[in-house]
């Protein structure tokens, strides 16, 4: 006798597999930052990367079956080399390669037996951080567009963007930044969901350079990472608080006793000078005039 199974029940036990199986690999933080679009995720091999190079402007990040994501980012590649060499580089854009992405997974799903057990992210670099594009594309197909700038992947993805999305802002520096994407991986996984401590070379951290014409990717490892980790030593608050509050009670009572002695002492003798030189000199001149007229008539 024939087995047969509702096409719903089997769409929901492929899903449940898939998140089963992804939910046993680490997570992945993508967030934006002001230097450019930062990748970070948990990766103890130097071999087997979670995070690579699309093209000159747009990155991959993935969670899951290594060999199953790393099939998916070759063939990224090979489509954005034909379509920036047939056509133009501007043309090669992360939504087009999300959709394809999408596209292709979507097929998986619903045609194979077995899906896909990865998720993964194409980003891509804007010349400012409104302008960077993230995309998240499940094991399904399902494409979701994060126009705040930031995402995660992975079995705990809603606990690590519960956990940073209040202090994250896309125009912070890197450091900033990667400290944030580190807090948020390591507050999940540890013993009855408690935080845990994720060292440098437990990371694979990877940045796509706004400041950088052409080829933007670049990753950040060893002694370039270890100083970005470290945190800074609290600025003191107290010192520039105090001043302010002295300074202005003194400058009006300085004023006032200045401006009314300089007057005084300058406009006296102008006065009198003025006053005495002009009448003293006319008034002779008139009377003496007036006089010899007068007694003219007289005599």
């Amino acid at each position: 006798m024939q087995f047969y199974a509702s096409p719903e029940q089997i769409m929901r036990d492929r899903a449940e597999y898939a998140r089963k199986n992804i939910a046993r690999g680490r997570n992945a933080v993508v967030l934006s930052c002001a230097d450019g679009v930062l990748f970070v995720t948990e990766n103890v091999s130097t071999a087997l990367h979670k995070v690579s190079e699309i093209y000159d402007r747009i990155g991959f990040a993935a969670v899951g079956r290594y060999n199953e994501y790393e099939n998916l980012r070759r063939a990224g590649v090979r489509m954005a080399d034909l379509n920036g060499y047939s056509y133009d580089r501007r043309d090669v854009t992360g939504r087009a390669l999300a959709n394809a992405y999408a596209q292709t997974l979507g097929a998986i799903f619903t045609d194979q037996t077995k899906p896909f057990e990865v998720e993964i992210c194409v980003a891509e670099v804007g010349l400012r951080p409104k302008d960077d594009e993230l995309y998240k594309i499940t094991y399904d197909g399902s494409v979701q567009h994060e126009p705040s700038g930031l995402l995660a992947m992975g079995g705990q993805a809603d606990a690590i963007v519960e956990n940073i999305r209040s202090d994250h802002r896309t125009d912070e520096p890197l450091a900033t930044a990667l400290r944030l994407a580190v807090r948020g991986l390591s507050s999940v996984g540890g013993e009855a969901g408690s935080s845990r401590t994720v060292l440098a070379n437990q990371l694979e951290v990877a940045l796509l350079d706004r400041g950088r014409t052409g080829r933007t990717f670049r990753r950040i490892t060893g002694a370039a990472l270890t100083p970005l980790l470290e945190q800074p030593p609290a600025a003191p608050a107290e010192p520039p608080a105090e001043p302010p509050a002295e300074p202005p009670a003194e400058p009006p009572a300085e004023p006032a006793p200045e401006t009314k002695p300089e007057t005084k002492p300058k406009t006296a003798p102008e006065a009198a000078t003025t006053e005495t030189t002009p009448e003293t000199k006319p008034e002779t001149t008139n009377e003496g005039s007036n006089t010899q007229p007068g007694d003219a008539d007289q005599t």
